[in-house]
């Protein structure tokens, strides 16, 4: 197979870590019952795979190749543990085929969704345990999509996989008709894996799987008013993607996009898809947010926005999810309906501590009354929490036009 050069291998293993790391560490933690022995495992494998493809090339079944090295690496783990000879058994005999499951999930990785979002589990454990094991996000990224520090989220982590293992919760796909309690979660699994790609230009993978598995969802609950209006919602999101960045990788606010850059065959698609979620008669927040997102979207300009709608849609909203999050979005619709005074009154009250877009939405709102050195102070706040590179250009941008 021969050596290869050290750019394509590290672009081979990125490319498998983005397919196969939710099906290695799955198979992991079905065999050994213990996630972060897996996660180590996993890990392990995908750094031999490093060194060993650059001198024997990429194998054909990058997949399979990378299940038996973390298989390898387990039972040395196991043996140097003294975990006693029925785990070692148990371990050296896994192949890396995934247990047979009656769910009727098509894909296999909105499969090991469902199978981590155990109803046993707390919806935010269950988002959480999602996002690190079989999306492969890092503890800080979960961190920054929950708007919590990130000691707070490994604790988190902790805590769910100890009660994993003390409650014997089972690692399996559930059948078909245990699939509808579970559903909830992985819709919010979804929604994070997208923003997290969203919100951050250099990922655009995570919000093109969030978007494939929202649909695979879909085919399978073809009735479900909410997962059809999570794929609206992320159809009109990624609509307007192209014009999210400029050319110098800095944010480009809703109101200054270029129009023409959006992709209106997504748009659309996501039109379609709202009409035909709420032609169900049952509305929940992903069809709301979506209504929301369809305003924006369908406007021929940033002047024709139909704010006092947008805001009517967040006063919804915020009965479905009473957030503060969701309550600033709606602060944001009330000043560019009511005016600047408006917006700010009610951002008076709002507690978001490590995020950025509370101090960056009031300096914005202060900028637009012509408060400079308000607006300026708020903007250097918001900047020390900017998580992207792109956000902090922008947000750089701003302040300097106010000092």
């Amino acid at each position: 197979m021969g050596d290869v050069a050290e750019p394509d291998v590290h672009a081979a293993v990125a490319r498998a870590f983005h397919d196969e790391w939710g099906r290695v560490v799955a198979t992991l933690i079905r065999v050994t019952g213990d996630w972060d022995v897996a996660e180590e495992c996993a890990q392990d494998a995908f750094t031999i795979a490093l060194d060993r493809w650059a001198r024997d090339g990429v194998p054909r079944n990058p997949g399979a190749w990378l299940t038996t090295t973390a298989r390898h690496r387990a039972i040395d783990r196991a043996r140097r543990a003294a975990r006693g000879d029925a785990k070692l058994q148990e371990v050296a005999v896994l192949t890396g085929e995934e247990a047979f499951d009656d769910s009727g999930i098509p894909d296999d990785r909105l499969r090991l969704m469902f199978t981590c979002c155990h109803p046993a589990l707390s919806e935010d454990a269950q988002v959480v345990l999602t996002l690190r094991t079989l999306a492969g996000l890092t503890t800080a990224e979960i961190a920054r999509a929950f708007l919590v520090p990130e000691v707070t989220m490994r604790q988190r982590l902790t805590r769910a996989k100890r009660k994993i293992e003390h409650a014997g919760i089972p690692y399996r796909v559930p059948p078909a008709h245990l699939l509808p309690e579970r559903t909830q979660s992985v819709l919010a699994v979804l929604y994070l894996l997208f923003n997290s790609g969203y919100s951050d230009p250099s990922r655009p993978d995570l919000s093109a799987e969030a978007i494939h598995l929202t649909r695979m969802l879909v085919t399978l609950m073809p009735d479900e008013p909410e997962a059809i209006g999570l794929l609206a919602l992320l159809r009109f999101h990624d609509g307007r993607r192209a014009a999210r960045v400029d050319a110098d990788g800095a944010i480009v606010t809703l109101e200054d996009q270029d129009r023409s850059r959006w992709d209106r065959v997504a748009i659309a698609e996501g039109a379609a898809l709202l009409d035909r979620a709420l032609r169900r008669d049952s509305v929940g927040p992903y069809q709301v947010q979506a209504a929301i997102a369809a305003a924006h979207a369908l406007a021929p300009s940033a002047d024709a926005t139909d704010w006092p709608r947008i805001a009517a849609l967040y006063d919804e909203l915020l009965r479905w999810m009473p957030t503060p999050v969701v309550a600033l979005n709606r602060a944001v619709a009330v000043a560019m309906a009511d005016g600047p005074d408006a917006g700010l009154a009610l951002l008076a009250d709002l507690d978001l501590p490590a995020y950025h877009l509370l101090p960056a939405t009031r300096a914005d709102l202060l900028r637009r009354l012509g408060r400079a050195d308000e607006a300026a102070a708020a903007y250097r706040d918001a900047l020390a929490l900017a998580p992207t590179e792109a956000e902090r250009r922008y947000l750089a941008r701003r302040l300097a036009s106010v000092t």
